[in-house]
């Protein structure tokens, strides 16, 4: 107690017990704000996880539409409607030889259209089942080609094999509804230095392509006389099977006759149908002949393909009319529309050969008027020739529907591309029977000096096949049968990747009509065209100049080049046309391109051209155009003091080779369990930004599209390069890379050959030809100069490619720089096509 009073008692300062039960009021408070700042920890944390969760199924939504843009077409109004193509609007050019790949063969301009063909064998021959059917560069023929063609209703080919020649012609005729008839006449000669008359197997053959139906008619046992079908875009047809007749002052001849009919899972597999068919039981033993066994279609047994279950939706009525008969002789097939109702006569016989001619006459008429060359004094074989060149540019026409095969940065795997249809010329029937993006600017030249509007049906549609960022597919692949004929890695385009857009060169051709023949039913119909083409042009355009952006202003970069360095010599840029022309050794961002550089010199201009045309705004495109072709800056760009020539900049040395690779195999091992060796890139010198010491096609852009001004120093270096045998000039046209170059005619790969590091290419010549013209022609001082070597080059060209033709029988992808011997794919009636507009000197 006393110790309890003795602390009750102490002095004032000491609390009051009461005052000591409160002190823990402080801590209560130092609680309540942990607690507080506990709760706005986790308020924040839940606000952070829903932010992420949100930004997460943005950033999942972003993707997602991202990805979805690739294959999000263009939304502005389509070019050409979609019934352009249909037999009411265009029945003219409903049915064509829209299928380059195959020596002979028509079908409609239409998605699923019912296709005809023709393939042909010798019998008795050395090698047996030697069937022709598509374009074979294998197949070793002597030549092939059209003689005439007029884009529309008539053509004359001729397919020269070992020891026979077959013609084929065909004529059209308008009626009905359904794009009106058509018939053909096959005739097969044997050459004078056959041994023996050939005996030949002719099989044409008719496929639904899914859509439609087909009835074959058969008499006399196994005769195919006539085939009946239907389908939604032919309605009610007849296609009639003429029986041989003799060739000239010969007797008739000796005929067997065999048919096929079963399903096709896919028109790509039509050849190998035939092929499993053939069986070798069928005798052909003439009344004076031995009796001996032939190859004939028998039976087919439908399987299922590719391990899918078979589904009969998908399959196509195929149906193949074999008749075997030794040479000379001539067969005609008549297709006939049901909707045609009033029709004068069968188009067969003397009717046909009339009208042959009439459309023979009319030919050469509008070639001599289009072109001029008998007036220019050229030889009938020179005009013959040129005549075969124009014609195997427009019976190389195709009509494609299908998809792309595409990918962008946010696709995990390729996808598909919208459907759509494609008509548009081919590089090559047997090698490039498909639509290139650069390459289809250069044929244009040529078409539309033939017919301005096939020019922009292609052209219109190119550019309807645009997304909504401003980008086409360079190489189109719309079908089994295009993708039967291309290698699995360049199936997939990638929408980074562009291609030199030479459709502007093809606009500029249409605009300088537009403005020489204002009064000329094609320059009426131009202003609507460019109006509705506009929209997409200027996406296009705007693609380019953003996503091919160099890294200094107004310099550009071509993206796609070769990413595995390590086994390129120099890394190949496909996507600027020159695949390995050679570029900075070691890509990198810093690179500026100047060929890219000249294309967007070049775009800008025709865009202001036609913004002005069409009194839409035009200025920046103007500005743009002023900026790019100021030499100043692009001298500033691409100017080399040192190499006296415009070059690439980039991280670059010339210190590399291929070397064979080391792979060490420990002493007592089998080497067979050890990697192959490979030729892998040595550099022996570090690389340094610089400018790249190539000169060749790229060195001459500014030149080639005329960028320079007439009284440019630089004029005068780049005549010098081109006269130079030691560089770029050769007796048969300009090498695509100077003789001198380190990586002149260098393989890029133990196996990639060189491509454009020498050899002569046509369409880079036609632009080169086309300069020496203008700065030939205008004042300057060089104009005298220009004008010499305009002439040289251009006789050097014609000689060289009609010699080639002649002894080959073929124009060719490209020309040996030393021999001018033709090389790489040949029928190569693309580009190298303008040899034509060489000789008429049509610029």
């Amino acid at each position: 107690m006393g110790r309890r009073r003795k602390r009750v008692a102490t002095g004032d300062g000491v609390p009051n017990p009461r005052k000591e039960e409160k002190t823990p009021a402080p801590p209560r408070k130092e609680k309540k704000k942990k607690t507080d700042i506990g709760k706005m920890f986790i308020n924040i944390s839940i606000g952070l996880c829903i932010f992420s969760l949100i930004w997460f199924f943005y950033a999942l939504y972003m993707r997602s539409s991202l990805a979805r843009r690739v294959v999000t077409l263009h939304p502005s109004p389509r070019v050409l409607d979609a019934n352009s193509s249909s037999p009411d609007v265009s029945p003219e050019k409903y049915w064509g030889t829209y299928r380059p790949q195959v020596y002979f063969g028509m079908k409609t301009r239409s998605p699923r259209s019912v296709v005809t063909g023709l393939m042909w064998m010798r019998q008795f021959a050395e090698m047996d089942g030697n069937l022709r059917h598509t374009c074979e560069q294998g197949d070793h023929l002597l030549g092939y080609g059209w003689l005439m063609h007029d884009g529309v209703s008539f053509g004359v080919q001729e397919v020269h094999d070992r020891d026979f020649t077959l013609t084929t012609e065909f004529v059209k005729r308008m009626g009905g509804d359904h794009g009106g008839d058509w018939t053909w006449r096959i005739t097969a000669k044997q050459h004078g230095t056959a041994a023996s008359a050939p005996v030949i197997s002719l099989m044409f053959y008719t496929a639904t392509d899914v859509q439609g139906s087909l009835q074959a008619h058969v008499e006399e046992k196994n005769r195919l006389s006539s085939v009946t079908g239907t389908s939604e875009e032919l309605g009610n047809f007849k296609i009639t099977f003429g029986k041989p007749t003799a060739g000239e002052g010969a007797s008739g001849k000796y005929a067997r006759y065999n048919y096929l009919q079963t399903k096709s899972p896919g028109l790509d597999k039509l050849t190998d149908i035939v092929k499993n068919s053939l069986n070798h039981k069928f005798d052909f033993s003439p009344p004076k002949g031995e009796k001996r066994f032939y190859f004939a279609v028998d039976s087919y047994k439908v399987t299922n393909h590719q391990n899918q279950q078979k589904d009969l939706k998908m399959e196509s009525d195929f149906v193949v009319h074999q008749v075997t008969v030794q040479t000379p002789f001539q067969i005609e097939v008549l297709f006939e529309s049901g909707s045609f109702r009033e029709r004068p006569n069968q188009l067969v016989g003397s009717m046909l050969t009339d009208e042959l001619e009439k459309r023979k006459v009319a030919f050469d008429e509008k070639f001599e008027s289009t072109f001029g060359l008998q007036a220019k004094g050229f030889t009938s074989s020179q005009i013959k020739f040129a005549k075969a060149v124009l014609s195997n540019m427009l019976g190389g026409m195709g009509y494609f529907f299908g998809q792309s095969v595409v990918q962008s940065v946010y696709n995990e795997h390729p996808v598909l591309y919208p459907e759509g249809p494609l008509f548009t010329a081919v590089p090559s029937r047997s090698f490039f029977p498909r639509g290139f993006l650069w390459d289809e600017g250069f044929h244009q030249l040529l078409i539309s000096k033939w017919d301005t509007q096939l020019t922009k049906e292609v052209i219109a549609h190119w550019l309807d096949l645009i997304n909504i960022e401003g980008w086409i597919p360079r190489e189109q692949i719309l079908d089994d049968e295009a993708r039967s004929k291309v290698p699995s890695e360049f199936i997939v385009q990638h929408n980074e990747n562009a291609n030199p857009p030479t459709l502007f060169l093809a606009l500029q051709e249409l605009l300088e009509q537009l403005n020489a023949q204002p009064e000329l039913p094609s320059s009426q119909t131009m202003i609507p065209f460019l109006r509705r083409l506009y929209p997409r042009l200027q996406i296009w355009f705007e693609w380019f100049n953003t996503t091919q952006a160099g890294p200094m202003a107004n310099s550009y970069r071509w993206r796609g080049r070769d990413k595995d360095t390590n086994l390129f010599l120099n890394p190949k840029t496909l996507t600027s046309g020159l695949d390995d022309y050679p570029r900075a050794s070691h890509p990198s961002a810093d690179e500026r391109h100047v060929d890219l550089y000249c294309w967007m010199t070049l775009a800008s201009g025709i865009m202001a051209n036609v913004a002005r045309i069409l009194g839409e705004p035009h200025l920046v495109y103007e500005n743009t155009h002023l900026t790019l072709s100021n030499n100043d800056l692009l001298n500033k760009l691409h100017w080399s003091e040192n190499l006296h020539t415009f070059s690439d900049y980039g991280n670059h040395t010339q210190a590399v080779s291929l070397q064979q690779e080391k792979v060490f195999v420990p002493p007592g091992q089998p080497r067979h369990q050890f990697p192959v060796t490979r030729l892998v890139r040595s550099v022996r010198k570090a690389p340094k930004l610089q400018y790249v010491n190539a000169l060749g096609y790229v060195s001459l852009f500014p030149f080639l599209l005329q960028i320079l001004t007439p009284d440019s120093p630089k004029i005068e270096h780049i005549l010098r390069d081109i006269q130079d045998p030691e560089r770029l000039w050769t007796p048969y046209g300009l090498r695509s890379l100077s003789h001198l170059d380190p990586l002149y005619m260098k393989r890029n790969t133990e196996h990639d050959a060189p491509y454009w590091r020498g050899p002569i290419w046509i369409n880079i010549n036609y632009l080169a030809v086309r300069a020496l013209h203008h700065y030939g022609s205008i004042e300057g001082p060089y104009k005298k100069k220009a004008a010499t070597l305009y002439q040289d080059l251009r006789t050097n060209l014609i000689n060289n490619v009609y010699k080639q033709y002649m002894e080959t029988g073929y124009i060719w992808e490209q020309y040996n720089d030393s021999t001018g011997r033709g090389q790489g794919s040949h029928p190569f009636t693309g580009w190298s096509a303008l040899i034509v507009l060489i000789m008429a000197e049509e610029y």
